[in-house]
């Protein structure tokens, strides 16, 4: 019998993210994703509220599903955090979101996910699917006894909420540090499902940039290491090398909390639309696993 969780030919469903810009200047990229693809709106502090609400919309109208990116240090108060949320919702039918602590020089009176979820505003205006970060590898500068506490205070806030809760994760290169990771949270009490986060192909250059600041330069290393049957300087990056294994995962130990992947388009969305495709994890439509959250193609 086939996990609901895996296609006929046994792919991951797969979802992504763009940029507010990319959006707005590129329309020809919205034609890449299946409808109903989980397209999640990063958001770098670089392009004002009314982009990215215009952003969303745009991604709604287009048959995809916004996922903006909601950092909490950003709102210099809560009606700011109170209004962005509002227009997000009232103009372009945001029903998820992804809740992070974000980063900024001046903080606001919000300075965790956590914060943003005590609010209430998220249930208030009847968001249905909630992601929360998670870090394989570790957080920088964060205890893993923080990360451990803030995860459980989410599933306290889980059981008070109408929302269905998943992880997605940072991107990595080491498949056996994430089911290391699986099975710790799992150990802490994890209930979350798990969307793992996946490099699409993409030059080395392009990667290394990308690990630097992302703080997972440990697993790029490992990556390195296992030669060129995986990578190389004139052949890029193989994201197989890091799906399969988790894959088999879901094969051999159905009851873990792996749900999907969530791909960062590093090497350019086209070409990871293509790889996608081609690899079937954008050739089928899932189902929904709860009944308050939305069918999409993930």
């Amino acid at each position: 019998m086939t996990d609901p969780r895996l296609n006929a030919i046994g792919r991951f469903s797969a979802s992504t993210e763009m940029s507010p810009r990319q959006v707005l200047e590129k329309p020809e990229l919205l034609t890449l994703p299946p409808k109903l693809t989980r397209v999640y709106l990063t958001d770098l502090g670089n392009v004002p509220e009314d982009g990215i609400v215009q952003a969303a919309v745009r991604l709604h109208d287009a048959g995809l599903v916004p996922v903006p990116h909601m950092a909490a240090r950003r709102y210099d108060s809560l009606a700011a955090f109170d209004r962005r949320l509002r227009r997000l919702v009232g103009e372009a039918g945001v029903r998820e979101v992804l809740a992070i602590a974000g980063e900024t020089d001046t903080p606001g009176p919000l300075t965790s996910s956590v914060d943003m979820l005590e609010t209430g505003l998220f249930d208030e205006l009847g968001i249905e699917r909630i992601a929360i970060a998670g870090h394989p590898e570790g957080a920088p500068e964060i205890p893993e006894a923080t990360i451990r506490a803030f995860l459980m205070r989410k599933h306290e806030l889980a059981s008070q909420s109408d929302a269905h809760f998943h992880i997605v994760t940072q991107f990595g290169f080491d498949p056996h540090r994430v089911n290391l990771w699986l099975d710790e949270i799992a150990a802490w009490g994890n209930r979350f499902p798990v969307h793992i986060g996946v490099a699409g192909p993409a030059k080395i250059t392009t990667l290394l940039k990308y690990a630097a600041f992302a703080g997972v330069e440990n697993s790029l290393a490992f990556l390195k290491k296992r030669g060129g049957a995986v990578v190389s300087m004139l052949s890029g990056y193989d994201p197989e090398t890091m799906i399969a294994p988790l894959e088999a995962r879901i094969r051999t130990r159905p009851q873990c909390q792996l749900e999907q992947i969530h791909v960062y388009p590093f090497g350019g969305l086209q070409k990871t639309a293509q790889w996608l495709l081609e690899r079937g994890s954008w050739s089928f439509q899932p189902p929904h696993t709860r009944s308050n959250s939305i069918e999409v193609a993930q």
